[in-house]
């Protein structure tokens, strides 16, 4: 099994934007100290849920700050941005770090963010496999010409080219049965998120192996913290969980102006701390294995900034590292 802590970068109440990303870059150097095969860095816009707006910038940051981990982004949001530039910039991350980058790319949301950047709804829509064929063609290293109906501009050659294969590891963020098959179309493994429980992230597995056939490389994004009991561990989350994801749901705005209407942050705490590793080491080992068997994706990317406080994510970190991997075949290489 391979085992990765996504980064949120996530602003609990009475915490600075600058207090909230040294936590974060302090998280990545502790989980390549602790033996975790990779960190992976979240982008949000104008909302407290998490105060990146760049995860490739960070990423990159991240890649000079440490000398042996994976570097991904779960996910840069392709909807937003344009793919031949972020093409561009995930090929530079792959060349400077060695190879150490991992581009997850999603839709996103039908948020404002579509507004603000100019790219409009249909980018999120029906514009998505457009913009994703761009930039695989582009991580080939081109040449790449747009031929529309969204993008069109002459044939260039791209650069860098790559340098970890035919072009660096990429990754699909899909919550919608229309996401998964594309990505299996392509060819391209699923980035599973956190809300979705064991069968949820199985039933999407299985779709995408009817039309992709079996395959590694799915990656499970869940939640962890790690306490002396299953009580402390789950009392400990459920009260501190709320006071993120409150204000940090809240944030979410569409773009068409409708109301959103937010999970609440109570149950949803529950729902989290139930289906993912969250108590003693002995129970956190036994939920990824149980969570393994059941999906068959062997790639874990665990959330462990529950708590908002940086000496109980280190905490959470070490006793990982230290008391719930090697038990799963991890050997520590820090």
């Amino acid at each position: 099994m391979r085992f990765g802590l996504l980064l949120l970068s996530a602003q609990f109440p009475g915490r600075s934007h600058s207090a909230v990303l040294d936590a974060t870059v302090a998280t990545a150097v502790a989980a390549e100290e602790a033996g975790f095969d990779d960190v992976w860095v979240a982008e949000h816009h104008f909302m407290s849920y998490g105060v990146c707006p760049s995860a490739l910038t960070l990423a990159g940051y991240l890649l000079g700050a440490t000398r042996r981990i994976t570097v991904g982004t779960a996910v840069t949001v392709l909807s937003t941005q344009h793919p031949v530039a972020v093409a561009e910039q995930a090929l530079l991350l792959d060349q400077v770090s060695g190879g150490r980058f991992r581009l997850g790319v999603g839709r996103g949301g039908p948020w404002v963010d579509l507004l603000v950047f100019g790219s409009g709804p249909e980018r999120r829509g029906s514009g998505f496999p457009e913009s994703l064929d761009l930039l695989l063609a582009a991580l080939h290293g081109g040449p790449v010409r747009g031929a529309g109906p969204l993008f069109t501009f002459p044939e260039v050659d791209v650069v860098p080219r790559p340098r970890s294969g035919p072009r660096p590891d990429v990754v699909v963020a899909a919550t919608t049965t229309a996401t998964v098959r594309l990505a299996a179309r392509r060819g391209l493994p699923l980035l599973l998120g956190m809300h979705a429980d064991d069968a949820e992230k199985a039933a999407a597995v299985a779709d995408w192996e009817r039309i992709a056939g079996p395959a590694a490389g799915h990656v499970s994004v869940g939640i962890a913290h790690v306490a002396d009991t299953d009580a402390d561990a789950g009392a400990e989350l459920c009260e501190t969980l709320p006071r993120w994801l409150g204000p940090g749901l809240a944030g979410y705005r569409r773009a068409d102006g409708a109301p959103h209407r937010t999970r609440d942050p109570h149950a949803y705490a529950e729902h989290l701390c139930r289906i993912h590793p969250v108590g003693s080491p002995a129970t956190c080992r036994e939920r990824l294995t149980r969570t393994a068997a059941a999906t068959g994706v062997d790639h874990v990317v665990l959330m462990v900034e529950g708590t908002g406080e940086p000496d109980r994510t280190a905490e959470t970190i070490r006793r990982l590292g230290a008391e719930v991997l090697p038990h799963l075949g991890v050997t520590p290489t820090g």
